[in-house]
């Protein structure tokens, strides 16, 4: 399936990476035991303006990026389909969260931890090492024999405690993530996302977007600054990290 991951590469996607989902539910894999997860990173130009929080530009990069990760999604699952195998495309693009969670059926950084693109960061999000967590997430679920990656298991964040300070909303609690811990343990994601609502009502976008620990992070200032001084938009990388 190399050449999936250079077509998918080809059409926009900055990371790519085979899972082994077979610890997930079944019913939320839909009993299929492996997973694609599409990684595109965002504008580092752009993530580097929402220190403060979001802006109309940040909105406008996160519905670009949900938009070419659910084209991506879709392709694959249409590629797989015409390999003869099942597929399900999870898109980037959200339509239901549980009001009392806070949280989605379907979880894409699951599938991108199993597949060794990265780890889950104090502030519950995804961190590549490439992209830092400026990165968004869309998913598919397969029975394609894949080569799948080693799954990452545990933070690689340390003592890092860069979101914990800078959290307007006081939501992330400070500790690192290790697989099977539940997202309240790390942070409140009622605080977050009351934040998140407050922030970007303040610029006039109606979404719950924020963005301030994404920006923070070490892995991704360090994007940010290869990005920034080359003027550039993220690019593809090619990497075989995750292989195994």
């Amino acid at each position: 399936m190399e050449r999936l991951r250079e077509i998918l590469m080809e059409r926009g996607a900055s990371l790519v990476g085979y899972a082994d989902l077979h610890e997930v539910w079944a019913d939320v894999r839909h009993h299929l035991p492996r997973g694609i997860s599409i990684a595109v990173a965002l504008d580092p130009r752009i993530i580097a303006g929402i220190d403060k929080g979001p802006t109309r530009a940040y909105l406008q990069e996160y519905e670009r990026v949900n938009g070419l990760l659910n084209d991506l999604a879709t392709f694959t699952a249409d590629y797989l389909h015409n390999l003869g195998y099942r597929a399900k495309a999870f898109q980037s693009s959200v339509a239901y969260v549980d009001p009392l969670t806070c949280a989605a059926p379907f979880q894409h950084k699951t599938v991108a931890t199993r597949a060794g693109l990265g780890w889950i960061g104090k502030g519950a999000l995804l961190i590549t090492r490439l992209y830092g967590s400026a990165v968004r997430l869309s998913s598919v679920v397969t029975d394609a024999p894949l080569t799948v990656g080693w799954p990452m298991n545990h933070s690689h964040c340390g003592p890092c405690d860069a979101c914990v300070r800078a959290c307007p909303g006081g939501a992330i609690k400070g500790i690192n993530w290790r697989v099977g811990m539940f997202r309240e343990d790390l942070y409140d994601a009622h605080a977050c996302r009351e934040t998140a609502l407050d922030l970007a009502g303040r610029v006039g976008v109606q979404r719950t977007i924020c963005g301030v620990c994404i920006n923070v992070c070490p892995w991704t200032q360090r994007y940010l600054q290869r990005g920034v001084e080359r003027g550039e938009t993220a690019a593809p990388v090619t990497t075989n990290e995750a292989a195994r």
